[in-house]
This record gives C-alpha cells, sequence and structure tokens, in this order.
C-alpha cells in the first residue's frame, strides 16, 4: 500500500498569478512544501516497507514438504550397517536399496511464514498443504516424534516379519490388545493385554481376518476369543460402527513377534512407517546369496504389513525427487499412492506399482538380472 499526502496545488507558480489573487514569488515556499512532501513519502515508504515485511514474517496455518535425505537400507549410516543379524547367516550386498525421506516444516515443528509457504508453492520440488491433513489439531511437537518413532519400530518389525514369511521362516506372531477408547464397543468386556485367539471360531493369524468377520456379520454380536494371563476367556462383543462406515470391537491392536533370530535396524533421526517396504526388501538381500539388486541403484517406500501387503504414504512426489536426486533409476511406489505419482515422475526414473513384497521383489530381481523391467506394472491416471 502506497500513501501520498496534499493536494494537487491551486495554482502553478510557473504559470503565473491567478487573477484576483496576489502572486507569490517563486520559490518563496516551494522548497518548504517539497521538502515535507518527500519526507512524508518517506515516512510513508518505510512504514508500507515494515508492514509488508511483517506480513510475509507472520506465521500461516500450512505444513511445507520438502525432498530429504535417502538412506540405503543394504549400506550404513554413521559408519554402522543399517541392517545387522545376528543367528543367522548372512551375505554381503552391493548396490542400493534406498529408503526415501521427506523433510516437513510447519505444524507442531514450527511455525511456516508467509514467505516462505509461497516459496514452496513456486517451487515445483515441495508441496504445500493445510495443516490439519498431516496433524491433529492441538498436537504437540512430542507427540509428533513420539508417535513418529513409534510407527518406525512397529515397520521395522513389521518388515521382518514380512520378510521372514517371504523366505518361509517361521517364526511366532500374535496380536495383542494395547489400549481401548472411552466409547469401545468392547469396554468392560476385553482388556488391554489381552491376545486375540479366535472370532467366530476362526483363528486370528491377522488384522484382516477380523475386518472380515465383522464385515461379513454386518453389526451383529462376534464371539471373541482372547488369551487373558495364560487362560481362555470367550466374550460375545456387538460392533460399533466407525466414522467410516466399517464395523469395529473398538480395540487398539499391535503385532507381537518372537522372532528365531534378531534383526537390528540402525538408523538416526528417522521416523515414520513409511520405510517398512525398503526394510523387508534390505533383510531380504541380507539373508539370501547373491546381491538382490545386482548392483543397481533401487529406491522406493511404503508401509508394510506382516502378511507383505505394501500401504501407502504420504510426500510421495518429493520422495520420488529426492531417489532420482540420490542416483536412482527405478523407483518401487505403492499402488494406493499411483494419483500421487502420475504426472510428478522426474526424468530418468522409472515407477513400478507394487501391491505386496513379492511383487517388489520380482521387480527388484528383473532389474538385476538386466530384463525387461518395461513390462511391470506402473500407475496410470484414471
Amino acid at each position: 500500500m502506497t500513501i501520498t499526502q496534499g493536494e494537487q496545488p491551486a495554482s502553478d507558480p510557473a504559470a503565473g498569478p491567478v487573477r484576483g489573487r496576489r502572486a507569490r514569488p517563486a520559490g518563496a515556499s516551494g522548497p518548504r512544501k517539497l521538502a515535507n512532501r518527500s519526507s512524508a513519502m518517506l515516512v510513508s515508504g518505510l512504514l508500507a516497507l515494515a508492514l509488508g515485511i511483517t506480513a510475509v514474517s507472520l506465521p500461516v496455518p500450512y505444513v511445507v514438504e520438502a525432498p530429504g535425505p535417502i538412506f540405503n537400507t543394504i549400506g550404513e549410516d554413521n559408519g554402522k550397517p543399517v541392517i545387522s543379524v545376528t543367528g543367522h547367516k548372512t551375505f554381503p550386498a552391493k548396490g542400493n536399496l534406498d529408503l526415501t525421506t521427506v523433510y516437513v516444516d510447519g505444524g507442531p515443528n514450527g511455525p511456516v511464514s508467509v514467505f516462505e509457504a509461497f516459496s514452496a508453492w513456486l517451487n515445483g520440488s515441495k508441496a504445500v498443504y493445510p495443516q490439519e491433513l498431516l496433524f491433529p489439531a492441538g498436537v504437540t511437537k512430542e507427540q509428533s516424534q513420539q508417535e513418529s518413532a513409534t510407527a518406525m519400530t512397529t515397520s521395522q518389525e513389521n518388515a521382518v516379519a514380512a520378510a521372514l514369511k517371504e523366505m518361509n521362516i517361521p517364526f511366532e506372531q500374535k496380536m495383542e490388545i494395547a489400549g481401548l477408547p472411552d466409547d469401545s464397543a468392547s469396554k468392560g468386556v476385553l482388556q488391554t493385554g489381552d491376545v486375540l485367539v479366535s472370532i467366530n471360531d476362526k483363528p486370528i493369524t491377522a488384522l484382516g481376518v477380523v475386518q472380515a468377520e465383522l464385515a461379513a456379520g454386518n453389526g451383529k454380536p462376534a464371539k471373541v476369543s482372547v488369551k487373558r494371563a495364560g487362560s481362555a476367556v470367550n466374550a460375545t462383543i456387538t460392533p460399533a460402527k466407525s466414522s467410516t462406515g466399517r464395523y469395529v470391537l473398538g480395540v487398539l491392536l499391535q503385532y507381537k513377534f518372537t522372532f528365531p533370530f534378531d534383526v537390528k535396524i540402525s538408523l538416526d533421526q528417522v521416523g515414520g512407517p513409511s520405510a517398512g517396504m525398503m526394510f523387508a526388501l534390505g533383510i531380504l538381500d541380507t539373508l539370501t546369496p547373491g546381491d538382490l539388486t545386482g548392483g543397481k541403484h533401487i529406491a522406493g517406500t511404503g508401509t508394510i504389513a506382516p502378511d507383505g501387503a505394501v500401504g501407502p504414504i504420504g510426500g510421495i512426489a518429493q520422495k520420488m525427487q529426492g531417489a532420482r536426486s540420490g542416483g536412482a533409476t527405478l523407483f518401487l511406489a505403492p499402488a494406493a499412492n499411483c494419483d500421487d505419482v502420475v504426472g510428478h515422475v522426474p526424468d530418468g526414473l522409472q515407477v513400478v506399482r507394487v501391491e505386496n513384497l513379492a511383487e517388489a521383489r520380482k521387480a527388484v530381481e528383473l532389474a538385476a538380472s538386466g530384463g525387461d523391467i518395461s513390462g511391470l506394472p506402473v500407475c496410470t491416471s484414471n
């Protein structure tokens, strides 16, 4: 905004006197008026500049995502192997199986300014989102970091389970109740620490078994068996309908595993669940002879379930940018993220759509052998 003061003079001294008025001597008061006007304009300009600086510095409720660093799951981080195994034979691996990350500014991580948000919006490698799309209202930085760390730990355990399942190595798996919300349909019937055994006499081997039975029952009471402190407990629970229209028992579940050997994943300052698939591939490569990649540079992203299912993640456009900048030529993307992939693939990067670990492994092995990967599934626009 520009502010000016004063009006156009009633007469122009250079044009001579106006009839009926006494002419002022040229220059008698002109310099003073000019000086006053210049001072006013200077003050106004400084005020406008200060207001502009203040405006662009104000925080806005947006989150900015940018490409983050990549980490080779079959390589090292800070001089230590990202994946180390004790109690099972391992094999050296070459090439790259890179997990990808994003930098996140805004939300509980600290506010972004109008200028930062606008600059990111103009930058093709970054993305700007309303804060509420990525973070629940009122979440603190500490809560966000704790949730991210928990998700990373869970993804690592799921990756081990998925890799061992892919290799047909047996292990013990159970689903334990981690908590019950106040409005839970199972409140007062099931307890934290209960281990799910069966639902309607069907053994519970994965969360999908529970979901399928509740969906088939369409709200009817379900017979649930759990193990509590070593004893069997049977209960009948009428599921509730969630906000998404799905019938649920209203319990928070977590997988508990007992593996035949120890797999340790060491990666500092990285959180979230999106590295799961790449961890699983790295574990496969570590536990099997030869090089899964054939020395190729491959990257990817996606959550992993113990049964090997690959799930969607956030920031995939930025992750593809980071992968290509890091040297990858092949990228493995969750099928559920295809809408976000189309139109954002960097030049020189081929993206393969995968739905599970077996498909991801097949794509890597085909690339490693020098085979034609052009026939592998890709993301297409609807």
